[in-house]
């Protein structure tokens, strides 16, 4: 957008007369719009920050929308002509509309691998990270112009499986199952790992039963299908009240067919040999092995993601793949990406890591059994929600779908408002307020806005200058234009809380403005001029709730 364009022309400016590289920045205090801090750049020169400012001030005032250019305390301060900036910053976002922010597409694949949960377990709160997590960066990635593959690399193979199967067989029956699928494997998972602290023969019982699975045991493999088909079920629903959607939903026994060749072609780079009976290959010196085959010749997670990036890498011809997992898995990603390069792959490995959902200060543990599950979660928000309606708007339409879209969006937006690497805390009264960093009050404000739009609805889409000059409208149009530096941002450090902010920001300075401000005059040109300011603005709010996954409502 413009403003990107005007920082761009700045630095290229500095960069020609100075030879090196300036900070273009915007302004932190004062008026001006934009600020570059010379003291670095003089200190080089050897020269004073007032001679470097004199030596670029013209050419900077000869760029568009510059209005003027002042030296204070070592910055060199560039203000706008915020009437014409405004005009047009407004204009242009009025002409993109729905398509604000969208960039054009290339044919660089991006490959991103996120929820992923465990088949046989309920799907958790804790499960919601990862989910929300990637699938906004998802829809910021296809909104930069890559093409995306999203994958949901289900957690359907290795030795808890074994531990289900055995739990199965010993401590339920089909009946159980039918009556209560995913509570009775939960349960039965559970029962398993205290049934393990007593007799620890239990672990290698367990782990015959998956060496079975991966040798073809057809009873166990059937056993597994089911337990898979029902698990399944589940997490649709979840994801469909998420509104999150895959390109491909693969579990990890999809690789066993492709985790020999992996290994041949460990074996012909040289990299694979034997310790302690195990494979292993050996990586730098500060890290630990990367442990290929057990002494078994089971595999683990590390021969099973080898193959699945290679087949990623071949298959959607993806050269950076994401993967949306903890923060501890940090070393797991490391050694991946190590393994890659020796075998000479090129291959880039990002992992997207993300910190804990606690509740009461504690973290969540399936095998304890001490899980909140979401169906307990989205029970307590919409009725929550329903409440907050029935006091605020008794007589609103579709008063349950509207609680749903509001307890889901506010669950989402706290969830990404966080840094993705801090963990997360869980309070559902919290999130779900009216007022403050939350999803209801960016919902309302996108609601607000299109009631006054409602007010006139044969309004003609106008920018008279004779009502643009004034500080609220000057605020959110600089706001409106920082919307493509949130984009990529947001974009290059994978961390839809810029978004989130973002949004929270925009929304503070319209409300500031809303406040201050009559919107519907007999003036028709000053109505015209703005409705078409509250128009371009919902475009930009609009696009930034649906690139966090929250649900754009025009009552509520």
């Amino acid at each position: 957008m413009i403003l990107q364009n005007i920082k761009q022309q700045v630095f290229e400016s500095l960069q020609s007369i100075l030879g090196v590289e300036p900070v273009v920045e915007y302004a932190k205090k004062g008026d001006a719009q934009l600020a570059c801090p010379l003291f670095k750049v003089a200190k080089e020169k050897g020269v004073s920050p007032q001679d470097i400012f004199a030596k670029v001030r013209d050419q900077v005032l000869n760029i568009e929308y510059i209005k003027e250019v002042t030296f204070e305390r070592g910055f060199l301060n560039i203000y706008l002509d915020k009437v014409t900036f405004s005009q047009d910053v407004f204009s242009a976002i009025l002409s993109a509309k729905d398509g604000v922010g969208q960039k054009q597409k290339t044919q660089e694949v991006i490959a991103i691998d996120y929820s992923s949960p465990n088949i046989a377990k309920r799907f958790s709160v804790g499960h919601i990270r990862s989910t929300v997590i990637g699938a906004s960066i998802k829809r910021i990635l296809v909104l930069c112009g890559y093409q995306v593959e999203g994958i949901n690399h289900l957690g359907d193979w290795g030795t808890q499986f074994g531990k289900m199967i055995y739990a199965y067989e010993h401590y339920g029956n089909k009946q159980m199952l039918e009556k209560d699928p995913i509570q009775t494997l939960q349960s039965l998972y559970v029962q398993f790992h205290e049934e393990e602290e007593k007799d620890p023969s239990l672990t290698d019982k367990a782990r015959d039963i998956f060496k079975a699975m991966e040798d073809g045991d057809a009873s166990y493999l059937a056993l597994w299908r089911w337990f898979k088909e029902l698990s399944m079920e589940e997490f649709n629903t979840y994801y469909d009240l998420l509104g999150v959607t895959f390109d491909h939903v693969i579990g990890e026994s999809f690789y066993e067919e492709f985790m020999n060749k992996a290994v041949e072609e460990m074996e012909a780079k040289g990299i694979l040999e034997l310790d302690d009976d195990a494979m292993i290959i050996r990586l730098d010196d500060d890290m630990p092995p990367a442990l290929i085959k057990k002494k078994d010749g089971s595999t683990l997670y590390m021969t099973r993601d080898v193959a699945a990036a290679i087949y990623r890498h071949e298959t959607f011809h993806a050269n950076t793949l994401l993967y949306v997992v903890g923060n501890e898995q940090s070393l797991h990603f490391k050694q991946l990406q190590k393994v890659l390069e020796k075998l000479e792959r090129p291959i880039k490995i990002e992992h997207v890591n993300f910190g804990l959902v606690l509740q009461d200060g504690k973290k969540m543990s399936t095998r304890k059994g001490g899980v909140t599950t979401l169906a307990q979660v989205f029970e307590e928000a919409i009725k929550l929600a329903k409440e907050a309606i029935e006091e605020k708007n008794p007589t609103l339409e579709n008063k349950d779908a509207v609680a749903k879209s509001i307890a889901v969006s506010a669950i989402i937006y706290n969830d990404l408002k966080h840094e993705k690497h801090l963990n997360v805390d869980f309070n559902l009264q919290n999130m779900l307020k009216f007022e403050g960093q939350t999803g209801p009050y960016i919902q309302y404000t996108s609601v607000r806005m299109a009631a006054l739009l409602r007010q006139l609805p044969t309004y003609n889409e106008m920018l008279d200058d004779s009502y643009l000059n004034n500080d609220p409208v000057h605020q959110i149009a600089l706001l409106l234009s920082q919307f493509d530096d949130a984009i990529e941002r947001a974009k290059e450090e994978f961390q839809p809380s810029v978004i989130a902010r973002y949004a929270f920001t925009l929304c503070q300075s319209f409300n500031s403005w809303y406040g201050s401000q009559k919107f519907v005059t007999e003036n028709m040109n000053e109505t015209q001029t703005n409705l078409s300011i509250v128009q371009a603005t919902r475009y930009v709010l609009n696009q930034s709730m649906k690139l966090l996954g929250l649900t754009v409502l025009d009552y509520m």
